[in-house]
C-alpha cells in the first residue's frame, strides 16, 4: 500500500507545482511537498492512532523530502508527539487552496477543481494505510472535503463535477427507472455532487459519502492485493414516503458500479406484491426473477416490512429466505436496500438471522421542514416553467404548515401533487383570458394554491 500512497503523494506535488508554475511562472514544488506533508500529517492525526506503517509511510514519501528532510523513525515521531494537533489543518482552506480558488473566482479556472481531485487522493491513500481506517479518519475526510466544496460555493467556483451554471436537484423530482437499464458510467465527483444538490438530507449524504470513502480506501488496497474488510452493499433505509429514499438508492447504485463493487449500476424497485405469490412454491421462484433482474444493481424493497407481516402461513416469510440465500450467492454484484418506517423494519430484521447479519447499515431519512418543502416546490415547477409570485409562496407555506406530519406524511410526494393542483387551477383561471402574457402562462398566484 505504501507505494500506491508514494504514488498519490507525488501525485499531488506534480498537479499542484504545475498548476502553479501556470499561475505564477515558477516552480514550487519545496510548497506543494509541504502542502503534501500538511494534509497527510492531518489525515494521520485525524484519530490520534499514529501507527508505525502511516509514520513510516509519511517520512519515506514526504518527510525525506521537505527542506530540510525529517527522516526519524515512527518511534521518534511518536515520542515527539510531532504530527499532534495537526487535524485541525483540515478544517480550514490552506494558503495554497484559498490562492486557488479566489484565482479561479476572478478567471473562471479549475484550478481548484485539480486541487480538490488529488488532494481527496491522497486524503484516501493515507487512510488506506492501515488495514481498517478508523471512523474518525472517514469523518475527517468529509468534514474535509465539505469545507473545500463550501469554499468554492462561497466564491462562486464550480465543484467538480458540476458545470458553472448546475441547477440543483431535488429527491425525488424525477422517477427512476422500473426497468433494468444500464445507465453511462459517471465519475464519483458527478454523483457526489449530485447527492449534494439534493434538498435537505444532511445526514443521509453523509452516511453515504463516509460510505463511499471507505469503499474508495479498500479499493485502493485490493488493488495492490493487499488485505481488504468486507464492507456491506446492503442497507435499510426507514422514513415516512417522499424523503428521497429511491434517489439515493439509484445514485449509491451508480457510485458503486463506478467503485466496481457492482457490474452494471441500475435500480430495480420493488415490494411485497411483486415478491410473494398466492400459491405455495410461487413465491420463490417469483422472488428469485425479481432478484436476478437486479442482479449487477440494486433492489430497492419498497415498504420492506409486509414480508414479515403475513404470520406463520404467509408466504412473505418464503420471500425472505429467498432474499438472504440469493444475497449470500451474488454478495459480489447485489446492492439490497430494505426501506419502510423504523419500528417495522426492526421488526423485519429481527424475523431473520440472515437479514440481521447482512443488514448492518441503517439510514434514517427524516421528514423535510416547511422551508425545504416550498424548495422542492420551486425546483419542480421551475422545470415546468411555472414560478411563485409572493401571495402563492406565502399561500404555500401555510397549505404545508397544516399538513398533518404524522405518520405516512408525503414530503415531496405532497408538494408534488400540491404543484399537479395549482397547475390544475391555474389552467381554469386563465381559460376565460383570450390571450394571455408569457407572465400570466407561468405565474401561479394564491389561487392556485391549495392542499393536496
Amino acid at each position: 500500500m505504501a507505494d500506491v500512497f508514494e504514488e498519490r503523494a507525488d501525485e499531488f506535488v506534480a498537479a499542484m507545482n504545475s498548476t502553479l508554475r501556470e499561475l505564477a511562472g515558477a516552480d514550487h514544488v519545496v510548497e506543494c511537498t509541504i502542502e503534501a506533508a500538511n494534509l497527510v500529517s492531518a489525515c494521520i492525526d485525524a484519530d490520534g492512532r499514529h501507527t508505525d506503517r502511516e509514520l513510516d509511510s509519511w517520512t519515506s514519501a514526504l518527510g525525506r523530502k521537505l527542506t530540510p528532510p525529517m527522516i526519524l523513525t515512527a518511534k521518534r515521531l511518536r515520542d515527539d508527539d510531532t504530527l499532534g494537533g495537526s487535524k485541525a489543518w483540515l478544517t480550514t482552506p490552506s494558503t495554497m487552496f484559498d490562492l486557488l480558488v479566489k484565482a479561479d473566482a476572478k478567471d473562471g479556472g479549475r484550478r481548484a477543481n485539480t486541487y480538490y481531485t488529488h488532494a481527496l487522493e491522497l486524503a484516501h491513500a493515507t487512510a488506506a494505510l492501515d488495514l481498517v481506517p478508523s471512523a474518525d479518519e472517514i469523518a475527517a475526510i468529509d468534514r474535509y472535503r465539505t469545507m473545500l466544496l463550501t469554499t468554492m460555493d462561497d466564491h462562486g467556483v464550480p465543484r467538480p463535477g458540476r458545470p458553472a451554471a448546475a441547477a440543483a436537484s431535488t429527491a425525488g423530482a424525477a422517477a427512476p427507472p422500473t426497468e433494468v437499464e444500464l445507465p453511462p458510467e459517471r465519475s464519483i465527483e458527478d454523483l457526489l455532487a449530485e447527492l449534494d444538490a439534493l434538498v435537505g438530507l444532511d445526514h443521509v449524504k453523509t452516511e453515504v459519502r463516509r460510505l463511499t470513502s471507505l469503499l474508495r480506501i479498500q479499493e485502493l488496497r485490493a488493488a495492490r492485493d493487499l488485505p481488504t474488510m468486507e464492507t456491506s452493499k446492503h442497507l435499510v433505509f426507514t422514513g415516512n414516503p417522499g424523503t428521497g429514499k429511491t434517489t439515493v438508492a439509484r445514485l449509491l447504485s451508480q457510485i458503486f458500479r463506478t467503485l466496481d463493487v457492482v457490474s452494471k449500476g441500475h435500480l430495480v424497485e420493488t415490494d411485497r406484491s411483486a415478491l410473494v405469490a398466492g400459491y405455495v412454491g410461487q413465491t420463490a421462484t417469483t422472488t428469485r426473477k425479481v432478484l436476478e433482474s437486479a442482479l449487477g444493481g440494486t433492489l430497492l424493497i419498497d415498504e420492506a416490512y409486509a414480508l414479515a407481516r403475513g404470520g406463520e402461513n404467509d408466504f412473505g416469510l418464503e420471500a425472505v429466505d429467498t432474499i438472504v440465500k440469493f444475497m449470500e450467492d451474488h454478495r459480489d454484484d447485489l446492492s439490497v436496500v430494505a426501506a419502510g418506517y423504523p419500528a417495522e423494519m426492526v421488526e423485519l430484521i429481527d424475523s431473520n438471522p440472515g437479514l440481521k447479519s447482512r443488514f448492518t447499515r441503517t439510514i434514517e431519512f427524516p421528514d423535510y421542514d416547511t422551508v425545504e418543502l416550498i424548495a422542492i416546490f420551486r425546483l419542480i415547477s421551475e422545470r415546468k416553467e411555472y414560478h411563485l409570485d409572493g401571495g402563492a409562496a406565502a399561500k404555500l407555506a401555510d397549505v404545508i404548515e397544516a399538513e398533518p406530519r404524522g405518520r405516512g406524511f408525503g414530503n415531496a410526494r405532497f408538494v408534488r401533487n400540491v404543484f399537479e393542483g395549482a397547475v390544475g387551477l391555474h389552467a381554469l383561471r386563465l381559460a376565460d383570458v383570450a390571450d394571455p402574457t408569457d407572465e400570466q402562462l407561468t405565474t401561479l398566484t394564491a389561487a392556485d394554491i391549495e392542499p393536496a
